[in-house]
């Protein structure tokens, strides 16, 4: 209710600069500069990932968007529009990014109840379905369960984030469509995403394409 309030008290305002932005979140020229100052990447992933997509890196600028985004002040404090809103509209140019048909679903990582629960919401649901709103696409956001509660990989060392998330996951179905991109907000060093994509393959998805708004530096 609130977002919606702020967007009628600031419609078609560039999140970056409040300037004209039209039907997207970010002007011609804060787009072109966010996108200029941390470039993103497009490549072949590890198994069982076909490929990985983000928009940016996740440094400067881009970072500092991010991390409003993904850790907001509680209650009303909290609401930053502007922040979700550049989310957005990095995880839409990661999108247009991807190569290939279009796909079947667009699936989030999920957060394990509990962690759900402490953060009130799952950045990387609320950047699927900005992303199937804009192409159209189908977005199940219980499509995956976590069903362990992992302790943060943020904090961890690179050759402990596998072995943090293995068999955290688990598909709610049997019989997923073929093609799905899996969405998150930042790309570290993939083990989670990996895991992710092992349960969506063990119910039946044959192209898996991770698509993230950003990519650390540890993913070149």
């Amino acid at each position: 209710m609130w977002r919606a309030l702020l967007e009628l008290l600031f419609p078609g305002a560039c999140a970056r600069c409040r300037g004209a932005a039209g039907r997207d979140a970010l002007c011609p020229g804060c787009r072109r500069a966010l996108l200029r100052l941390t470039p993103g990447f497009e490549t072949a992933a590890p198994a069982p990932l076909e490929s990985w997509v983000a928009a940016v890196a996740f440094e400067g600028e881009a970072a500092a968007w991010l991390r409003r985004f993904k850790y907001p002040e509680p209650g009303l404090f909290g609401l930053d529009p502007a922040a979700e809103a550049v989310a957005e509209a990095l995880i839409r140019e990661a999108g247009d990014r991807v190569p290939g048909p279009a796909p079947d679903l667009v699936v989030p990582v999920p957060l394990h109840p509990i962690r759900l629960r402490e953060r009130g919401f799952n950045p990387a649901a609320l950047l699927a379905s900005a992303l199937g709103r804009e192409r159209g696409l189908p977005v199940d956001p219980g499509a995956l369960a976590r069903i362990r509660n992992t302790p943060s990989q943020t904090q961890l060392p690179r050759f402990e984030r596998a072995r943090n998330v293995s068999g955290a996951f688990c598909a709610r179905s049997r019989a997923l469509p073929g093609r799905v991109w899996l969405v998150d907000d930042v790309v570290t060093t993939g083990s989670t995403l990996r895991e992710a994509a092992r349960a969506l393959r063990r119910a039946g998805v044959r192209r898996i394409v991770a698509v993230c708004a950003a990519r650390t530096l540890e993913t070149r």
